[in-house]
């Protein structure tokens, strides 16, 4: 058990730390500097310089700052503009309207960019402005953004589950078709709070808009074509194997281009303040990984996150009480890690748990991604919240308070998959068959 005060002490301060006001990055590397040169053998500035280089020099890390300027892009030119006009005759007469966008926006977007961070990012650089212009509850934007983001890596295509197929030797493609139906489950309950909120407190929604012919609505949604094709296009090159992530993260970026320039909105004085404010978000989420990254290092050298996966072995415990005993693990590692590292740095103990447990390992690679998501907006470290606070300048505590009733709602949807696995199943065995 004394790997497990180290992992208290580290975690007490972290939040003494973030409590202090010191930037999250740093804030995440001292606990990491702390931990190494206190609790192990190892060199902690040999790991730290590694663990920076190594976590930002990814092919794959480079499609951040593409889908985040392809934000910029929409948001500072009429384009993000002409989408919420094209769409708000649609949403008029359903309880929520426009704030809907919030989900269906980080719901398309996630299937493209198959990151949390990313999503949040693009969605909220497009989405918050205007729903602050035409009166929407910031709060509840706030909360239905840092929730939505992570639909980046439940929705197929996504890194998360490319690592946890590879951990668990599981088929990427199975992996894949199931999370589709738990994902469409998860926005559905979200638009569901968001339409039930806004039933409840009409006075801080907007009036809605006169009532518009058939006609008259098609003629408004000719403002979301262009942007329409350009997501259906980066899918479909995606989907099709023409292209990877990245590739399509750089379609994006020429496709908007393209269309603000056809537009007549594009100037050079937004395209400079564009590629800037994507070089700001993309430097700032990219020194938070590089923290997090020395952080994870320190908790594999302690052993923090295994320990506490063998004290839940040791216990014997039935199926579905070992169920509930993961999902408080998972969200105290959720507090210090990210979810990539949750997944390896346990698996190795955790999945010979499950399979003995007789649960299915597809079934389980959606019900971890779905804890993942949770810890993405789980205090101290979650990410979505910090990419919000850095975006917004609001404090994460009230970040974290308006995503609280969306938090319910993972919740909730994990609760539906585990009392019916055939949510993530079906559709994985409907169209590969039935694994033997």
């Amino acid at each position: 058990m004394e790997i497990l005060y180290i992992g208290l002490l580290l975690l007490a301060i972290m939040l003494a730390l973030l409590s202090s006001g010191l930037w999250i990055a740093m804030t995440l590397a001292i606990c990491g500097w702390v931990g190494q040169a206190f609790f192990t053998t190892t060199q902690p500035g040999k790991n730290l310089f590694s663990a920076f280089w190594d976590s930002n020099a990814s092919w794959e890390l480079a499609a951040l700052p593409l889908f985040i300027w392809m934000g910029e892009i929409l948001f500072r030119t009429k384009l993000s503009e002409e989408m919420f006009e094209g769409l708000g005759p649609w949403l008029n007469r359903i309880p929520g309207r426009l704030m809907h966008t919030t989900i269906l926006g980080c719901g398309i977007f996630g299937s493209v960019s198959g990151s949390s961070a990313a999503t949040c990012a693009t969605i909220s650089k497009v989405a918050l402005p205007e729903l602050k212009k035409r009166g929407y509850d910031e709060n509840l934007a706030l909360g239905a953004l840092a929730t939505g983001g992570t639909l980046g890596i439940l929705i197929p295509p996504s890194i998360t589950m490319v690592v946890y197929a590879v951990a668990a030797d599981a088929s990427i493609i199975r992996i894949f078709l199931a999370g589709f139906l738990p994902g469409f489950l998860l926005m559905g309950l979200f638009m569901g709070y968001i339409g039930w909120w806004s039933y409840r407190n009409p006075d801080k929604v907007p009036a809605a808009d006169p009532s518009t012919s058939f006609l008259e609505k098609l003629k408004k949604s000719g403002n979301l074509i262009p942007c329409a094709a350009l997501i259906v296009f980066i899918v479909w090159v995606l989907v099709a194997g023409y292209a990877t992530a990245t590739e399509c993260a750089a379609y994006g970026v020429a496709g908007s281009l393209a269309i603000a320039a056809w537009g007549r909105s594009l100037t050079w004085s937004n395209f400079v303040d564009g590629l800037m404010g994507a070089t700001r978000t993309s430097c700032m989420i990219m020194f938070i990984l590089a923290g997090a990254a020395f952080l994870t290092k320190t908790m594999a050298f302690t052993g923090v996150p295994r320990e506490l996966a063998e004290w839940v072995n040791n216990m014997h415990l039935s199926p579905y009480a070992l169920i509930g005993a993961l999902v408080f693990v998972y969200l105290i590692l959720g507090t210090a890690l990210d979810g990539i590292s949750m997944i390896v740095l346990t698996s190795a103990v955790v999945l010979p748990m499950i399979q003995k447990a007789g649960f299915d390992l597809i079934w389980f690679g959606i019900f971890i991604i779905l804890l993942v998501e949770i810890a993405e907006v789980t205090p101290p470290v979650g990410f979505n919240l910090f990419v919000l606070q850095n975006m917004t300048g609001k404090d994460g505590n009230v970040i974290a308070k308006a995503a609280i009733p969306f938090f319910v709602c993972l919740v909730v949807c994990i609760a539906l998959i585990t009392i019916f696995p055939a949510i993530v199943t079906i559709l994985p065995d409907l169209v590969m068959g039935v694994e033997k």
